[in-house]
């Protein structure tokens, strides 16, 4: 027995020798808020300092020291997340993922987002590349100099940090370019519609903008049949690649040598949801004095971006003494500036102005040399490079990548253009303004950070391209004013087609005449007394050119401007209000009709129960939201899936909710609409058949007690993180979540992913919310999803979520009662 007892003293000294090394490791990976450290590369001390919001301090004695203490401190706390932007913007996923990622990989080569960057930087001015270069500097000297801990992500996958470039900076601002520039999938998504449905169907599926006719009288469904664009069937293909490339399939255990860690996941969903997400945007607004009761301008702002952990933003301050620079507000780990915020006289808030700046170009394959594509002077051969992807458990892929005259061929880097279109005849190239090489974004930003007056901050955004982006700003002297910032392209006026889908690409008629000037774009001085943006068609009728029609439609606008001018006079207050809104004005217009829905499902009365008084108002904690959003989910799939066929289908919905063609055909305007989408049933057995399918669905997941029912357990708001967030034992950890209410139209905005496995989850939304008072700037607020630390055991990783969710603020204040810690960087 007493060999037993010796086992097990040693186990138990084994077990606790291991939680004093993990316990160890974890204080060793926390970041050092206070005392002194030594960084190589920095010219003088500057001082780093936490308040109690939580917001990093910068002060700095120059401004190339305060962009290198900005790219030290988010190595510091965000260097996980610095890596994956790295990694996918490089195409480098795979190296670490698999072949899971290996589409997202040759979608960024595809494109060529560093190649674009590193000319973008080779263009900029002595004094734009320093900062580029300082900020650099930052995250590389605290990697190679820094005693703290790797975070757990680096350990656990088996890799460490890649140094930074300043192209990688530049990157960055692309890919953020990316991620709100949606024109391209929608374009695409048109050509695909059209082999299954007429064009009139099409613009049924696809509206025009409220008010507004098609902005094509183009006959697109015979255009692309008279073209033979499409391939004769609809089934999975191979890309157009040299090799065949490995088997997608994600399995956690070629990355975590661990048994119990099994998640089968498909993580090239970036590549999938490029310009596939309906409705992205953001809300802003601002007040004069003359309506606010302080006599002096309010300004708020809510950026809507996919949720994710860590958040993608990250609250800083920085001061520069040589040059008088002092802002607060929302950095971007991988961008040396503050991009949302204020300085001691003028705030700004940004929302997506959504213009068409992006063009896919139909390119026709010399059929005697596949080699070749048509142009307006005849065949040309296609711009060619080779690269390697390293695919970890698989050998490494070479893929020759393509280009045209008008720029990449991205039919060579996603499958669903090859389970599409005819890749032997057609090849589908894309013109995107973000690319060119002559985009000084990154100087805008910077030369935002002194501003003192709208006027100042108008001009330093002169050299803004893209994203183009409403701004909206205020300053102490009162003035508010509205300006879209950023470039988009002028088109011919015979191009017939006008960038709404797929053009011929050899027909010179569809290429770009420049650009519209800067002093032309949309602009508000504020005469009304207020300026609100939330993505909607941001020009009047009249203006003399063509933005696009693919907006965002007006209800989350139209409930802002409604409760804008309900009130004579606002305050800080009224701003929350209006943040918090959850009425949803598309779901009070379709509410009749679920309510007069006949059905014989056992838990039907106990729905419509429920739905008696229902306002529209999407509350957490009621259960009619909950029934209404999944019986418009199956009104779409039951009138859509018929005519597009299931795997059209799956590709086209989700991220996109066709509530256009659902309002059309329910609430029966057009007979003919209505009975061509319902066909062959009539639109009551649609609506009735939905509502069964929609409560069996419920019930599945929140049991047959209907009063028991909750909109915000379904629609939890759930940062994801990269990758862990696929891995089950581990999401629960790195993910972060919180129960809200709120759906796609609504000013506090929910977005929900429909064809995920939680379909009502709230995936996109506010990623931060501020508001500043122009008569102090130091009562102004700020919140966003999760928390400033990237580090998963911090207190710090998910202490703002709650906040965040009940729409509280933290105070954003440039003199800060007390400050919580101090750290000194000292150059080594």
């Amino acid at each position: 027995m007493r060999w037993i007892k010796r086992l097990g003293g040693g186990v138990l000294l084994l077990i606790a020798l291991a939680a004093v090394a993990v316990a160890v490791y974890v204080w060793r990976s926390l970041p050092q808020l206070s005392g002194s450290l030594q960084a190589a590369g920095l010219q003088q001390a500057v001082q780093i300092k936490r308040d109690a919001s939580d917001v990093t301090h910068i002060f700095a004695q120059t401004d190339t020291d305060a962009a290198f203490a900005l790219g030290y401190t988010h190595a510091q706390e965000r260097s996980w997340q610095l890596e994956t932007n790295r990694r996918v913007m490089h195409g480098l996923l795979s190296e670490v993922f698999g072949a899971a990622t290996l589409e997202t990989d040759q979608l960024m080569r595809s494109l060529g987002i560093i190649r674009a960057a590193q000319k973008q930087f080779d263009a900029l001015p002595t004094d734009a590349k320093a900062i580029l270069e300082a900020y650099t500097k930052g995250i590389n000297s605290f990697h190679a100099n820094s005693s703290q801990a790797l975070p757990p992500e680096f350990h656990v996958l088996g890799i460490k940090p890649a140094a930074w470039q300043p192209a990688d900076s530049m990157g960055w601002s692309l890919m953020m370019a990316l991620d709100l520039g949606g024109n391209w999938g929608v374009e695409f998504a048109r050509l695909s519609a059209a082999q299954k449905v007429p064009t009139a169907q099409l613009w049924q599926l696809f509206p025009a903008y409220p008010g507004e006719q098609p902005a094509s009288k183009v006959d697109f469904s015979k255009l692309y049949a008279d073209l033979g664009i499409f391939r004769d069937t609809i089934k999975t293909g191979a890309l157009r690649a040299d090799p065949t490339p490995p088997t997608a399939q994600f399995d956690i255990k070629n990355v975590i040598k661990n048994p119990f860690l099994t998640a089968p996941v498909d993580l090239a969903a970036l590549s999938r949801d490029v310009g596939n997400i309906e409705g992205k945007g953001s809300n802003n607004w601002v007040v004069a004095g003359s309506h606010s009761t302080s006599g002096k301008p309010l300004l708020a702002n809510d950026p809507h971006l996919g949720l994710g952990a860590p958040a993608i933003w990250y609250f800083t301050r920085m001061q520069s003494k040589a040059s008088g620079m002092d802002v607060i507000g929302a950095s971007l780990p991988g961008l040396p500036f503050i991009v949302l915020g204020r300085t001691a006289q003028v705030a700004w808030g940004f929302t997506n102005t959504g213009p068409d700046v992006q063009d896919l170009y139909i390119e026709r394959i010399n059929p005697a040399n596949p080699a070749q594509y048509q142009t307006p002077e005849g065949w040309k051969d296609f711009e060619t490079r080779t690269e390697s992807i390293p695919v970890k458990g698989s050998p490494t892929v070479s893929y020759t990548y393509r280009a045209t005259r008008h720029g990449p061929v991205v039919s060579d880097a996603q499958s669903q253009y090859a389970e599409t279109i005819d890749q032997k005849k057609y090849a589908i190239a894309l013109r995107w303004s973000a690319l060119d090489a002559d985009n000084r974004t990154t100087i805008a930003g910077w030369s935002s950070q002194k501003a003192k007056t709208v006027a100042e901050l108008f001009k330093a955004y002169e050299d803004y391209h893209s994203p183009m982006q409403n701004v909206v700003a205020a300053d102490s002297a009162g003035v508010i004013a509205y300006k879209a910032i950023g470039k988009f392209p002028i088109r011919k006026p015979d191009n017939d087609i006008r960038g709404i889908a797929p053009a011929p690409g050899w027909d010179a008629k569809y290429d770009w005449a420049g650009y519209v000037p800067y002093a032309q774009t949309p602009s508000d001085d504020g005469k009304k007394g207020w300026i609100s943006t939330a993505n909607q068609r941001i020009h009047a009728p009249d203006f003399p050119h063509f933005m696009g029609q693919d907006w965002a439609t007006p209800e989350r606008f139209d409930r802002i401007e409604a409760l804008l001018s309900a009130s004579p006079k606002h305050d800080m207050a009224s701003m929350q209000r209006i943040h918090a809104d959850t009425l949803s004005t598309p779901t009070k217009r379709l509410l009749p009709i679920l309510q007069k829905t006949a059905s014989n499902h056992p838990l039907a009365a106990a729905a419509q129960e429920q739905l008696k008084g229902f306002d529209g108002d999407m509350k957490a904690a009621s259960a009619a939201p909950l029934i209404f959003a999944a019986w418009a989910d199956e009104v779409a799939r039951g009138i859509v899936t018929p005519k597009l066929g299931e795997e059209k289908f799956k590709r086209l919905y989700g991220k996109r909710h066709f509530r256009g063609v659902v309002d059309q055909v329910m609430l029966g305007s057009d007979p003919a609409v209505s009975a061509y989408w319902c066909a062959p049933q009539s639109c009551a057995d649609v609506s009735s058949a939905a509502l069964a399918r929609a409560l069996d669905k419920i019930q599945a997941t929140q049991g047959a007690d209907v009063k028991a029912w909750n909109w915000g357990a379904a629609h939890v708001a759930r940062s994801i993180h990269r990758p862990f967030g696929n891995v089950a034992p581990l999401a629960k950890y790195f993910d972060v979540t919180v129960p809200t209410g709120g759906d796609p139209w609504t000013v506090n905005v929910g977005q929900y992913w429909l064809n995920e496995k939680s379909p009502y989850q709230n995936r996109h939304a506010a990623s931060l919310r501020h508001v500043f008072d122009l008569a102090d700037l130091e009562k102004s607020g700020f919140m966003y999803q999760t928390g400033q630390s990237g580090l998963v055991w911090s207190r710090r990783y998910r202490d703002m979520s709650e906040g965040w969710a009940a729409v509280q603020y933290r105070p954003l204040q440039l003199a800060p009662a007390t400050f919580a810690s101090e750290l000194v960087l000292n150059p080594k």
